[in-house]
């Protein structure tokens, strides 16, 4: 079973101007194993096609990992961005599922 050693962002709600909300992106690092490792190369009807991953990471929670799951944009690992598909409980861990590349806010972005 692989490593992980990354950083996760983490996405808040914020208004910017009345009526305009934002995302911004605060990034915390973790460490966990890659219980699953795969992809999906989708070639469609398109000019270029979509991969996306079938990963599963199992992290190992912190205090704000249990409180903010429902906040988690993106996790960063083999040096690409990554979106969070699907985030699963399982005391004392996280287990996320990624899914295709991540193009939305960075903390860097901003």
């Amino acid at each position: 079973m692989a490593r992980f050693h990354g950083l996760i962002g983490f996405g808040k709600q914020v208004e910017t101007a009345p009526g305009v909300h934002e995302d911004v992106i605060t990034e915390l690092p973790y460490f966990g194993d890659v219980v699953r490792n795969s992809r999906n190369y989708d070639g469609g009807d398109k000019v270029n096609s979509d991969i996306s991953l079938g990963n599963s990471i199992s992290i190992v929670a912190d205090e704000y990992a249990r409180g903010h799951f429902f906040a988690m944009r993106y996790i960063h690992w083999a040096g690409v961005l990554w979106i969070v598909d699907d985030v699963e409980v399982q005391h004392p861990r996280l287990v996320l599922r990624l899914g295709g590349v991540y193009h939305g806010p960075t903390p860097s972005s901003t």
